[in-house]
């Protein structure tokens, strides 16, 4: 009886040292994994990369000027969009601009997921890729008072 118990309490200690061993493994095994590398920011009003360019005038009124290869949106004195397209009339840029220091121009953290520092003169810019969405974004401020935000969205 003996036996069997220090049998019993060996094995459930064998078991349990292999299950501690198993599960520090997987869990290794998921934080090595690389995550994917996806953008922050994935539209404009609702346009993504791909779209058609029928698609693209549904979702965005106020068209200025259009053509085969771009369409221009302007939406205030202080924000307009350009849509470029290829060859089969899908988006493949979109480049946005905001004007004069315009409060509806988003920050540089909800386009890229982070902050820039900003250079002595206040302007900022930086692109980030992202091969895994087949695209990469810009975030870029001019100097000055009244500066011009332009995000810039381009398949790659």
């Amino acid at each position: 009886m003996f036996r069997t118990r220090s049998f019993i309490y060996s094995t459930l200690l064998l078991l349990s040292a292999i299950a501690v061993i198993v599960i520090a493994w997987v869990s290794t095994s998921i934080a090595q994994t690389p995550q994917t590398n996806l953008p922050v920011f994935k539209d404009y009003r609702g346009v993504q990369i791909g779209m058609s360019a029928d698609e693209v005038r549904k979702k965005l009124d106020r068209l200025k000027d259009g053509g085969l290869g771009q369409d221009f949106f302007a939406y205030s004195e202080g924000e307009s969009a350009q849509i470029y397209y290829d060859k089969e009339r899908k988006v493949i840029a979109v480049s946005v601009d905001y004007f004069g220091g315009d409060a509806n121009a988003p920050s540089a953290s909800a386009v890229l997921g982070e902050e820039l520092q900003a250079k002595p003169d206040g302007s900022m810019y930086q692109l980030k890729r992202y091969p895994d969405a087949g695209y990469w974004v810009s975030y870029n401020r001019t100097a000055g008072d009244k500066p011009i935000i332009t995000i810039t969205m381009q398949k790659m």
